[in-house]
């Protein structure tokens, strides 16, 4: 089973800006400009590795939560920016 997990805080910086959270990944030196639900999804990620369905189940008491599917794409953008890594 595939799991997914934040990088270590220290290596992101966050600012809230509106709608947008800016995050500045310190290893690659790039911004991303992000919108929910990334937010909450690194925050998801935060404390331990979860596999897709831990993830979708937690999202789902805070968002309607799109399917598994959609949301295994979102993660590997975030795998590719370097905001996440699988386990």
């Amino acid at each position: 089973m595939t799991g997914y997990a934040r990088v270590p805080a220290a290596e992101i910086v966050s600012v809230a800006l509106d709608d947008f959270t800016a995050l500045y990944h310190r290893a690659s030196g790039i911004t991303h400009l992000v919108t929910s639900p990334v937010p909450e999804l690194l925050d998801v990620l935060e404390e331990a590795p979860l596999g897709l369905g831990e993830i979708a189940a937690r999202l789902a008491a805070v968002f309607e939560v799109e399917d598994e599917d959609a949301l295994a794409v979102r993660l590997d953008e975030l795998v590719a920016a370097g905001l996440v890594v699988r386990t």
